[in-house]
């Protein structure tokens, strides 16, 4: 299965986040999603390490949901399967005052990956066009113009050698209340509860309103958004993990040459082991 043609949105298709399922979980089952999720994390680490080497381009993935949508688990589950020494995780909050001090992608300015590197958004610069425009925050006339914006921010980080991935983790209303259970059932898990999980939830609609436009406005070649069915969680890991590692092949990393002269290093080599072996 393509996930990546399946959940990909055409730029400018007649794209409505109401009409896909959250639901969907493709015709993997649970035991061969394991089976293939072992195999492409496998193959990513690989990947990871090519990009690492080459130094020349980097990686940036974003990760947007509602509450509960399963960003720290796409983290957890898929992005771990990546080296530490190459891969950063950045998560935005609440911007600090001086982050406000300055124009909404300054932060995110600094955290974007440098070369030979993979750095995952867990929320993103998308967040000044949808908790911002939900709750008035700021103007309308202030967040309408974000949308191009980060288009030309996109723009020049591909421009510059940045693959860019953008994944909105979709998830009906239920399972999202299924997972606010689960956290009051789970001792270890109640750090995660706040009053805003709940009261957020009035404002369902408008935060599908504010995702339609921002996948809708801000969907390019060179910055596409996948719109992941994200109910079941084993369903979401394994189509993000397919459509990274299908991106990274198609990047094909290439490894860069010997900085010595390999043929003199190996005569070295030998003379250490022959030298070795007569003071045994």
């Amino acid at each position: 299965m393509n996930y990546t043609k399946q959940f990909r949105i055409v730029p400018g298709s007649d794209f409505q986040l109401k009409k896909l399922d959250p639901g969907d979980s493709g015709k993997h089952g649970k035991k061969s999603a394991r089976k293939r999720l072992a195999e492409l994390h496998e193959r990513m680490d690989e990947l990871q390490f090519r990009l690492y080497s080459e130094q020349q381009r980097s990686v940036l993935i974003c990760l947007q949901a509602l509450d509960a949508g399963g960003k720290d688990g796409v983290v957890r589950h898929v992005i771990s399967s990546m080296n530490p020494q190459g891969c950063h995780v950045v998560g935005f909050k609440q911007p600090s005052a001086e982050e406000l001090a300055h124009d909404f992608l300054w932060r995110i300015e600094a955290a974007t990956p440098r070369r030979g590197t993979v750095t995952i958004f867990n929320r993103s610069h998308y967040e000044d066009v949808l908790i911002v425009r939900v709750h008035d925050l700021v103007p309308k006339k202030v967040w309408s113009k974000r949308y191009e914006q980060i288009n030309d921010f996109e723009r020049r980080l591909h421009e510059n050698g940045t693959q860019i991935l953008k994944f909105f983790l979709h998830i009906s209303k239920e399972e999202q209340l299924e997972r606010f259970k689960d956290r009051l059932d789970d001792p270890t898990r109640h750090w995660k509860i706040s009053e805003a999980d709940y009261s957020e939830r009035k404002y369902w609609s408008d935060y599908e309103a504010a995702f339609q436009d921002a996948i809708s406005k801000c969907n390019t070649e060179q910055a596409p958004w996948f719109v992941i069915p994200s109910d079941h969680k084993w369903f979401r890991n394994l189509a993000i993990s397919e459509i990274i590692v299908e991106t990274m092949e198609e990047l094909d990393f290439k490894l860069p040459p010997a900085s010595v002269d390999i043929a003199a290093i190996r005569g070295k080599y030998h003379e250490a082991v022959g030298r070795s072996v007569a003071e045994q």
